[in-house]
């Protein structure tokens, strides 16, 4: 996410001297590093979790914190520990506001849909129609979600996932940090991210493993619900975030709303069902297998309403569905061994 914003403000021209700081501890990050550097992009090898990583940084403006261990099922999958996520998703960012405290550096937090509180979510009365969930909208919806999303107003009450409740925590500590060393703070809750050159695991983009999945002819599944793929998210370009942030980087004090859903919206929103079917005119028939069993975290219908950060700020998303997809199809077949690069 942070490099194909970097990529996107270098092309947009935007005369922002940048550095960009990561572990690299994800398989293919290495090859982000390359690609900023030839761009003219300062990239430091540094672990957020590590306090002593930021005593020797440079004073900056901005900081945006895109940095997180993005999976609902990390710290009870057997892959990360819990105590691994709250050190990458949590300390991570304390060590960001102490940094912004000290040089008065302005944050913007790019957190998650997954704040938002699972069982109502859980629970929402669905009904299949052309390959996809909707909400059945003759029945009463929880407070602060319609036919458009989930607004900021729904509840972000325990259970949230373990992932949901450590973005969750860095949102509240944000805005405490901000309001008391008097520093500004924004919160974009983002959707589904999607784009060329994201990493192939479902748990970093379900759109780009789902279309790299298909063309190489891998195994595919629907998993939960009714066993046909009608789950619904949205997506939505990171390159699409930098006309806001521009703006977010002029507002020092405002009385706008600091936490907003920065999603595709509605018009984004599509089922794996329909993802399948967009593959297969892409690249050719590919069954999809099915199991019916329920996965923990997983709901039926997440989109988000984008409409307050569309009135707010005047902004809305810039790249297409299609045109998102199309990308992540190009680069797949230039790339044949993506998965092998990025996925393991």
């Amino acid at each position: 996410m942070g490099s194909t914003l970097v990529r996107a403000v270098r092309e947009t021209g935007l005369p922002w001297e940048i550095t960009g700081m990561d572990n690299l501890m994800r398989p293919g990050s290495e090859l982000n590093r390359a690609e900023l550097k030839r761009l003219g992009i300062g990239c430091l090898h540094g672990d957020l979790r590590c306090p002593s990583d930021f005593e020797t940084l440079p004073a900056v403006d901005w900081v945006v914190d895109a940095a997180a261990n993005p999976s609902v099922l990390a710290g009870v999958d057997g892959r990360t520990s819990s105590r691994q996520l709250v050190e990458h998703n949590l300390n991570g960012t304390v060590n960001m506001l102490e940094y912004c405290k000290r040089v008065k550096a302005g944050f913007i937090l790019l957190s998650t849909s997954r704040v938002y509180s699972i069982p109502p979510l859980a629970a929402l009365p669905v009904r299949a129609f052309q390959g996809a969930f909707q909400p059945v909208s003759e029945k009463p919806l929880p407070v602060g979600l319609s036919v458009e999303g989930i607004s900021e107003a729904f509840s972000t009450q325990a259970p949230v996932s373990l992932y949901g409740a450590t973005k969750l925590a860095s949102e509240s500590l944000a805005l405490e940090y901000g309001a008391t060393f008097d520093f500004p703070v924004w919160i974009n809750r983002c959707g589904v991210m999607a784009g060329a050159g994201q990493f192939g695991r479902a748990d970093q983009g379900i759109f780009a493993f789902w279309l790299n999945s298909h063309l190489r002819r891998r195994p595919l599944k629907y998993i939960g619900f009714d066993g046909q793929g009608h789950q619904v998210r949205d997506c939505l370009h990171p390159r699409d975030l930098v006309p806001l942030l521009a703006k977010q980087f002029q507002v020092s004090a405002t009385r706008r709303t600091p936490v907003l859903n920065v999603s595709g919206g509605l018009a984004s929103a599509m089922s794996l069902r329909q993802l399948t079917a967009w593959c297969d005119a892409a690249f050719g028939a590919h069954p999809v297998a099915v199991d019916a069993r329920p996965r923990p975290f997983d709901l039926p219908w997440v989109v988000l309403d984008n409409r307050q950060v569309q009135t707010e700020w005047d902004w809305q998303p810039g790249t297409p569905v299609a045109a998102i997809l199309e990308e992540i199809a190009t680069h797949a077949r230039e790339n044949p061994h993506w998965l092998e690069l990025s996925a393991s």
